[in-house]
């Protein structure tokens, strides 16, 4: 049985989309932790953040990230804040593969900025992105593998995972 393997990194830094990709190429299932929540609250993330709180989401992230890395074979996409999580690190660290995407702020601001989707992300000046990407860093450093993706294609960064994906 192959463990799982998980994209962790900051919001816009490409987890789903690289996820899909390699879900695609391995022929496993893709679990999007975000898209599940959104299925079950019946509420974009931005809206359950609005509306709800975000002691809300963080309960039932931590619920269907939890439930999601009860199977194994696949490739998930967590949350940007997913693995801040002690409990949730602990069982990603513990039983599956981990990937930090990790980009650079130069590369996350314009992405988080432009995007509708993202909660809170658009009302963050840019300082206080930055130093929510560095804080976060520190937690993601622990991932099993770390690739640099600033300077990768989409292309690039998929071959670099499926290449560690691979070997194990």
């Amino acid at each position: 049985m192959k463990k799982n393997l998980v994209l962790i990194g900051m919001m816009g830094s490409g987890k789903s989309t690289i996820g899909r990709h390699i879900s695609n190429i391995t022929k496993q299932d893709l679990i999007d932790t975000d898209r599940l929540i959104e299925i079950e609250t019946k509420l974009k993330i931005k809206d359950i953040f609005q509306k709800k709180g975000e002691k809300f989401f963080r309960k039932i992230e931590e619920k269907i990230t939890l439930d999601s890395l009860e199977f194994s074979n696949n490739i998930i996409a967590i949350g940007g804040g997913a693995f801040l999580n002690n409990r949730i690190r602990e069982k990603i660290i513990k039983s599956c593969i981990s990937v930090w995407l990790k980009c650079s702020s130069q590369t996350l601001i314009p992405r988080i900025k432009n995007s509708k989707k993202r909660p809170k992300a658009y009302l963050l000046k840019d300082e206080d992105l930055i130093k929510l990407i560095n804080e976060r860093s520190k937690i993601y450093s622990k991932a099993d593998y770390k690739i640099n993706c600033d300077s990768l294609t989409k292309k690039g960064i998929i071959n670099k995972i499926l290449k560690i994906y691979v070997k194990k």
